[in-house]
């Protein structure tokens, strides 16, 4: 006998559990699957710096009990300047944060599997009836959603998402004891969520400093295999070398120390325009479309975004009297996660090309341009406002926004 469910997600991380959660508060059967055991739940997946702001906090019912350290201030720093702007935020124990969604899913009457790894779409008549895991077990459903990240086993066979190996981000994070967040010569770290621009540092992409309370903080960098990084790339570098050059060459690590029994958190998004989300039967989440935030490189909220725009999706197809979960009713979701999910991602993509490529000299500037524009400057150029967006564009700019209409063009 065909085992079924209404609905079965893969992937156990926000926007998966997120998604779980929505729906079986909606009283549908939901089977998660997680490729991971619930022992060591979420070890090798804990990816995410975690920062996110009071929005997600409070539109997600986020509890307390799985944040680190509430922030006051975002800060940006370039070579030789910075820039700092009020934003609360919270950067949140990951960890636990995943095992509170997954909990709050079982609480509701989610099903999950652990050591689950999901590897093949079963197909009837060109479209997706359920998915096979573990070797030859199967299970079957009216919708089955992808949340497993930019592996993507299920969207990429179905030729759903096209991520591009050059669009890639990848990063590397630890958690330090002893960071001086108070340093003479910076900006002041303390409750702040830091973003430093400096392609000595990350060329092609950005570090960052997350305050967790007392003088521990989150330090970690990522880049784009970008232009920027090919001109700036020092030889032999990889990524953890970086973060070593970072640790070595910054006096705010003069005393720091990797907190014993913390692991490496590392992850990877892309950087680029989504191609379709849905078709028959199916929606893909979270990073296994570009969801990710292009320009504070924040996930977890966008994740949960498109999770909550999924469940609704969801919802609307599986009425009882009518069930309609065709390609065409599914493609819902697509025009949800454009007005709701990440409203103007092509003109955040277009600021976040600019970012990326301009040279050391130009994030100077850009630190001065924040600071005589306004403090609500920043807050429009990340709703993808392109009229604020050209009050920070210089003549100077002109050769990246060719370069960016150009790759446009490859995508």
């Amino acid at each position: 006998m065909r085992e079924r469910f209404d609905v079965v997600i893969a992937g156990a991380g926000p926007a998966g559990a997120q998604c779980a959660r929505d729906l079986a508060e909606r009283n549908y059967e939901v089977l998660v699957l997680e490729t991971e055991s619930e022992d060591e739940f979420p070890r090798q997946s804990n990816k995410s710096t975690a920062g996110t702001f009071m929005s997600a906090m409070t539109g997600f019912a986020i509890p307390d009990d799985v944040v680190m350290n509430y922030t006051d201030d975002v800060v940006l720093e370039s070579p030789n300047d910075h820039y700092v702007r009020n934003q609360t935020g919270a950067v949140l124990e990951f960890a636990e944060f995943k095992q509170w969604l997954v909990s709050e899913g079982r609480s509701k009457g989610a099903t999950y599997r652990f050591d689950a790894r999901v590897s093949a779409p079963i197909m009837e008549n060109g479209e997706i009836v359920g998915v096979r895991y573990d070797g030859d077990e199967e299970v079957y459903a009216d919708i089955v959603i992808d949340a497993t990240g930019p592996a993507a086993p299920l969207a990429k066979k179905l030729d759903v998402c096209n991520l591009k190996r050059d669009h890639q981000a990848i990063g590397v994070e630890y958690e330090f004891e002893g960071v001086e967040v108070n340093h003479d010569d910076y900006a002041d770290l303390r409750d702040a969520m830091m973003l430093r621009l400096d392609h000595d540092l990350a060329p092609g992409g950005y570090s960052w400093i997350f305050h967790t309370g007392d003088d521990t903080a989150k330090v970690g960098l990522c880049y784009i295999q970008n232009g920027s990084h090919q001109k700036y790339a020092k030889d032999g570098m990889g990524i953890d070398d970086y973060l070593e050059y970072w640790l070595d060459s910054d006096p705010r690590f003069d005393e720091a120390e990797k907190i014993e029994g913390t692991q490496a958190h590392r992850g990877s998004a892309h950087i680029q325009p989504p191609d379709s989300m849905s078709t028959d039967n199916f929606m893909a989440i979270g990073d296994t479309v570009p969801t990710v935030d292009p320009l504070w490189g924040e996930g977890i909220h966008k994740g949960m975004k498109s999770a909550r725009a999924a469940a609704a999706t969801a919802d609307s197809a599986l009425k009882p009297d009518e069930p309609d979960t065709s390609a065409e009713n599914l493609s819902v979701y697509d025009q949800l996660w454009h007005s709701e999910v990440a409203p103007k991602h092509n003109a955040r993509l277009m600021m976040t090309e600019l970012l990326y490529l301009a040279p050391n000299d130009r994030y100077d500037q850009l630190m001065d341009d924040l600071r005589s524009t306004g403090q609500d400057t920043l807050r429009q150029i990340n709703g993808g406002d392109r009229r604020a967006i050209a009050k920070l564009t210089h003549l100077s700019d002109m050769p990246i926004l060719v370069e960016y209409a150009r790759r446009r063009l490859d995508i």
